[in-house]
């Protein structure tokens, strides 16, 4: 919306803030569900993803309080803190992925996808690569969410027996 809008819209941030919501706590939900199976890395991993949500949420609503124009303004404003912010959420995500694999309590292609997907976000965030891309990597990281909760929603609680 914010690319084809040429700029954040109220009703944009509000769609994205509805979005981030659940967020912080879905790896947990899902290292829950197969906790006897990943390491304490898992649970690290889960947590500082989560973190980092609740932090990008809160953006949302900074953006929403201070009408940000758009993303890369937004990004201006919160300078170096939004960063961070994207490498706990990657790095967590990474070791969360990591700790699932080699416990293989889930698909290990929804593990790779959900991998991959952070690494492009986290290559095209370092490259001068227009914003838009960004959706690239969240598409493939999302695909990878979705296959996880297809095999726990396939399997139960015991998806990773």
């Amino acid at each position: 919306m914010e690319w084809q809008q040429h700029g954040f819209s109220d009703a944009q941030l509000w769609l994205n803030y509805l979005a981030f919501l659940p967020m912080p706590w879905l790896l947990l939900g899902i290292w829950v569900v197969q906790e006897r199976n990943v390491s304490a890395l898992g649970l690290a991993g889960a947590l500082l993803y989560g973190m980092a949500f609740t932090y990008f949420a809160h953006t949302t609503l900074y953006a929403l309080a201070t009408q940000s124009p758009d993303y890369e303004a937004l990004w201006g404003q919160l300078g170096s803190t939004y960063t961070i912010h994207g490498a706990l959420m990657v790095i967590g995500g990474l070791l969360f992925a990591w700790a699932t694999l080699r416990a293989g309590s889930l698909p290990r292609l929804a593990m790779l996808l959900f991998g991959f997907g952070l690494l492009v976000n986290l290559v095209l965030a370092l490259l001068p690569t227009p914003d838009i891309l960004q959706t690239l990597g969240t598409a493939i990281r999302n695909v990878g969410l979705v296959g996880m909760g297809y095999a726990i929603l396939r399997g139960g609680r015991d998806a990773a027996a």
